[in-house]
């Protein structure tokens, strides 16, 4: 599928439906805007500061991609490298009659879920995900595909308004999720994170056990794609603001899982199984800001317990 030119600092999306964006903060809108509207040089660093506190949603898309390391921050040579990207993703081959079907599936799946977000239209995304995803699996063949690249495309879809912008972030995302498995594999993260659940909340860990809860089957799934696949869409799009502002944020992410499970300690022990895995595998609509600010006391009571954390990879 062929795309625009990314030439437009737009952060609207074609697969996107028009919303109004929620109230901001106008200084916060004002300390970004005197960033992004440098025509020199963009401060990724101050952009990380703004970016933990949140990001505004007419905005995100410009913003990540800053910070994802698409954009240079020296914007010298602006439009030839977005041209040269451009004209490097028209080139991509596109076709992939095994992968597309798998992705058209679940994107359909995918877009029934989340209708009442409103965040993409349902006629114009599954081309979208159908075209990026399949551009990466035939430029990188030793990855495998997985139904959660379209929940990890998501977020990029919903925010940005160019195809070729939003492959690029993906791209990005995904080599960081399949390096960080070649650096650690994923049983091995699994039973490092049960080790500290079951340090931290022994009376939770006892009660999934005694409900006969399949702990691999969620933790696994937490761990690799950075929930994006458990979390609410607005939710993804906050905790990612924190993520893509964060120089290491896989190593934050099982934290992060730790604070959601402290977070919701009282309610899933009231579930019985099947109603403990509902909830793990989709998630409430939480308040990201005091995840994000647990995960670090959390980080910060297991480093005291155990005098150093190995690292721990999302």
């Amino acid at each position: 599928m062929a795309a625009s030119p990314p030439l437009s600092s737009s952060s609207s999306s074609p697969g996107r439906r028009r919303t109004s964006p929620p109230l901001h903060s106008a200084l916060l809108r004002e300390d970004y805007d005197e960033v992004l509207e440098s025509e020199v040089f963009i401060d990724v660093n101050r952009l990380r500061r703004y970016a933990r506190h949140g990001i505004p949603p007419e905005i995100r898309g410009v913003v990540w991609k800053y910070l994802l390391g698409v954009e240079k921050s020296d914007r010298s040579n602006e439009f030839t490298q977005r041209k040269a990207r451009y004209e490097a993703y028209r080139e991509i081959d596109k076709e992939n009659v095994e992968v597309s079907k798998r992705v058209r599936g679940e994107a359909t799946r995918y877009l029934a879920r989340a209708k009442k977000d409103n965040l993409l239209d349902p006629h114009t995304a599954p081309a979208i995900f159908e075209a990026v995803i399949c551009a990466y699996i035939n430029c990188n063949n030793h990855v495998e595909y997985s139904p959660s690249f379209v929940q990890v495309c998501a977020p990029f879809a919903i925010t940005m308004k160019s195809e070729c912008d939003i492959y690029s972030c993906f791209e990005r995302l995904v080599n960081v999720i399949y390096e960080s498995l070649l650096d650690n594999n994923i049983n091995k993260r699994v039973a490092q994170f049960l080790s500290y659940f079951r340090t931290l909340m022994p009376e939770l860990y006892d009660y999934f056990e005694e409900e006969e809860l399949d702990v691999g089957e969620w933790a696994s799934s937490w761990l690799r794609y950075l929930l994006a696949k458990e979390l609410p869409t607005q939710s993804v799009l906050d905790l990612w603001d924190v993520y893509f502002a964060t120089p290491d944020y896989v190593a934050l992410h099982p934290f992060v899982c730790l604070a959601i499970l402290r977070h919701l300690k009282d309610s899933l022990e009231d579930l019985e199984q099947s109603e403990i895995r509902s909830m793990l595998l989709r998630l409430p609509k939480m308040n990201i800001g005091r995840i994000v600010s647990q995960a670090y006391n959390i980080r910060s009571e297991i480093q005291a317990r155990y005098g150093a954390i190995v690292s721990v990879r999302a």
